[in-house]
């Protein structure tokens, strides 16, 4: 990696961003999909998929790709994720965070404390959609089920998938609303100006060492 100092930092490898947008393309079409089956009023976002039928086969295949791909996402940087005490006091000064100032915010490693809840809750509610979807699976699995539990699947199957819905747009708008956050998944890179204002520890220890992550 070049001085970070002086050139851009490497924030994400190509293959952790082709990744990345592997789960948004399968999440967007999960999303319509799923809409479509839940209320009449988008059954028109099925044409994504080619229809209904189309739709009722693909769903479950591509939540499978997002399950998979966000996983091996997940393991990779789960290391980086693990809440610590600075963590739990940036959480604190979260109205602080939200107004834009730094002024008493502890400094944060790679990712900071919302980023970190964000990524647990994240990895619940894709095991949750991953178990209830797979009950629900009616042309492979759901006739090991009783019926009663196949109905509940259905049901927390679609709560976990509006808590999904809303926990990504979250994740959105925190990445549009901190400027240069978007060219970390799409050129890899952040400046170490983005760096020193937004993950100071982290900036700290690719200065002391380019080849850490």
């Amino acid at each position: 990696m070049s001085d970070p100092k002086k050139y851009s930092i490497v924030r994400y490898t190509p293959g952790q961003r082709i990744n990345h947008w592997i789960i948004a393309l399968s999440f967007v079409l999960l999303a319509a999909s799923g809409l479509a089956f839940f209320h009449p009023a988008f059954y028109w976002m099925s044409n994504l998929l080619g229809g209904g039928t189309w739709s009722r086969i693909l769903h479950p295949f591509i939540g499978v790709v997002m399950f998979v791909c966000f996983f091996l996402f997940a393991i990779r940087l789960w290391r980086f994720n693990k809440i610590t005490k600075k963590d739990k006091e940036w959480l604190s000064n979260m109205s602080t965070v939200l107004k834009g100032e730094t002024a008493g915010v502890p400094d944060a490693d790679r990712y900071n404390g919302g980023q970190k809840v964000l990524f647990y809750v994240l990895v619940i509610l894709m095991l949750g959609l991953m178990a209830s979807g797979f009950v629900m699976w009616r042309e492979y699995f759901s006739h090991l089920f009783g019926i009663e539990l196949v109905r509940l699947a259905s049901l927390l199957h679609a709560i976990f998938a509006f808590l999904l819905i809303c926990a990504i747009i979250i994740h959105i708008h925190a990445a549009i609303w901190v400027k240069g956050s978007v060219r970390a998944m799409t050129r890899g890179t952040v400046s170490p100006g983005w760096a020193w204002k937004n993950h100071r520890d982290w900036y700290r220890r690719i200065v002391r060492n380019p080849d850490a992550e």
